[in-house]
Parts: C-alpha cells; sequence; structure tokens
C-alpha cells in the first residue's frame, strides 16, 4: 500500500470509526449508518490493520477508545463535519457557502431577526442556518460555524469580537409593585427575585451599584429573557432584564421599571468564531455587516 493510500483511509471505514466512538456502541453506529455490526467492525479493523494502531479496545460490556483512538476521533469527526457542510453547500448553494450560526434565543428573535433579510438581500449566494445555543459549546462536534454568546471573551480556541455591552435594571407588572408596597431600591430585597441562568450574580450585582447587601434567598430561574419577562407580566417578581430586549413591554406598559438604577451589566454580547474559520468567507462576510449595524458607540470591533 502506497504512503499516500495509508494515509488517506475510505470515508466508509472513517463514518463507522466516528460513529461507534460518539455512541460507544456498535450496535447504535449500525443502527445509525443502516449497517449490520459485522460490517461496522470489519470497517474499523480495516482502519486499525492499515495504520497498525488500535482504535478501540473491546470487552465484553462496552467499548472504549484506546487513547490513540481517542486523538484521532476529534480529528476524524470535525474532517466529516467539514466534508457534511461541503456537500451541504455544494447542494444548496453553488457560490456563496452555508454560514451554520448558534444565536441566543431573546437576542436571535427580538433584535437580530429583524435585521437578517437585509443580510439575505445582500448576499443571497449564502445559506444561513440557525440554531438556538446557552452558553459554551464544542463548535467541530455541533458543526456551526459561529455563535452570538453572552458573556466574557474567553471562548478557548475562539476569536471573540465584542458586538455590543448592555444596560439592565430591574422590571415589574404596575400592578406586583403597587401591591407589593415598592417605593425604593431596598423594598426589592423582600421580594420575590427572579434569576436568569446566564446571569447568575447579576443580582448581586445590582444591589451592590445599590451600595445594598444582597439577598440570599432562593428564587426562581429562566434560562431566556423573554419568559422571564413573561413571568414578571404575570406578577410572579421583580427580574433585571436588558432594556433594549424589553422595549415592546416597557412601550405598552406591561413592564415598568422598579426602584432603583439601571446599570451596564459585566456580561456583553460577542460573535465567536473557532480559529479555524476566521477565513471562511460566509463567516467573514456575516461578521463585516453585522459590524456595520452597530453604533460605534457598542462595538469598536474589539478582538479577544
Amino acid at each position: 500500500m502506497s504512503v499516500q493510500r495509508r494515509l488517506l483511509p475510505t470515508t466508509g471505514a472513517l463514518a463507522a470509526f466516528e460513529a461507534v466512538a460518539r455512541l460507544g456502541s456498535f450496535t447504535a453506529a449500525a443502527q445509525e449508518l443502516a449497517l449490520t455490526q459485522g460490517a461496522i467492525s470489519r470497517q474499523i479493523k480495516l482502519l486499525e490493520d492499515q495504520f497498525g494502531k488500535r482504535l478501540i479496545e473491546r470487552d465484553s460490556r462496552n467499548v472504549q477508545l484506546s487513547p490513540e483512538g481517542e486523538i484521532y476521533a476529534e480529528t476524524v469527526r470535525a474532517a466529516l463535519g467539514q466534508l457534511r457542510e461541503a456537500a451541504l453547500g455544494l447542494m444548496s448553494n453553488r457560490h456563496g457557502g452555508v454560514l451554520n450560526l448558534a444565536i441566543l434565543p431573546t437576542f436571535g428573535t427580538r433584535w437580530l431577526m429583524p435585521l437578517i433579510p437585509e443580510f439575505v438581500e445582500q448576499n443571497p449566494d449564502i445559506t444561513i442556518n440557525f440554531a438556538t445555543r446557552i452558553g459554551r459549546f464544542d463548535f467541530a462536534r455541533e458543526r456551526l460555524d459561529a455563535a452570538i454568546h453572552v458573556g466574557q471573551p474567553d471562548w478557548p480556541g475562539a476569536t471573540s469580537t465584542l458586538l455590543m455591552r448592555e444596560e439592565v435594571a430591574p422590571v415589574a407588572a404596575p400592578e406586583f409593585l403597587r401591591a407589593n408596597a415598592v417605593t425604593e431600591p431596598r423594598d426589592l430585597g423582600r421580594l420575590p427575585l427572579l434569576h436568569m441562568a446566564s446571569r447568575p450574580g447579576g443580582w448581586a450585582e445590582w444591589f451592590e451599584h445599590e451600595g445594598l447587601a444582597a439577598p440570599t434567598g432562593p428564587g426562581m430561574q429562566f434560562e431566556q429573557f423573554s419568559t422571564a419577562a413573561q413571568a414578571c407580566i404575570a406578577g410572579l417578581g421583580i427580574a433585571l432584564l436588558p432594556l433594549f430586549l424589553i422595549t415592546g413591554e416597557l412601550q405598552r406598559g406591561q413592564l415598568v421599571p422598579a426602584p432603583g438604577r439601571a446599570m451596564q451589566s459585566r456580561s456583553a454580547y460577542y460573535l465567536v468564531v473557532p480559529n479555524e474559520k476566521r477565513l471562511y468567507p460566509p463567516v467573514a462576510s456575516f461578521r463585516s455587516w453585522l459590524l456595520a449595524k452597530l453604533p460605534q458607540t457598542d462595538s469598536g470591533a474589539t478582538e479577544r
């Protein structure tokens, strides 16, 4: 076997190995790939013979990757993901390519999505696919090219570009504030506070900002700002929310500011791109367009 051929296994063998490594089962891999367990086993045996390395340790109960298999599985997973993306790009769009973008639920629906028609009009050859994600994830495993992330610019193996900072303030339904005789910031400490999973220290920061001790009691927790806003409207408590995401509720009078000052959150919104995708044309086009939509006061295109 030539060196070149030995270094380039068949995609069938790679797919079988990746499926077993990911699922931890020959049976599950066979079902996913519509093959027999014997076929899966033979493909992996061919791969091991080709490299002269054992990739999977087999026993009577489970399947474990060898140390070499662990390392190789990550590379194979990323390579197969790129091949799938390339195939999708060829089938769905001949010139522009595909952008797989992770977005935050409320930010995506309330701020980003109304702007997307302009991007589509200016970039008709780019197909953009959306996935909702909260928090960090593995770009290669999830097969995503970029993400809108809220937090700090500390995503390993990726470049974070500042999009905007946010101003947060305590808000509640007007009836809730009247019923609970809320007249000053310290009153909030005795009432139900609604917490955001993505801002675990948000209320503590706000009370510190007001020069008050933060209450230590438990409270309801939410993953999405839109759900927290609806909980406030229903009279369940007071939430600390980004003002730019609840403009509609404030304008309609469904929510009103509670006593106390707004403050700039320690978290900010970033466009996060894995380093290997920085020069990918659809990502570069989206980044340039998105930064152009932001006021210079919010985004200085700071990269970390």
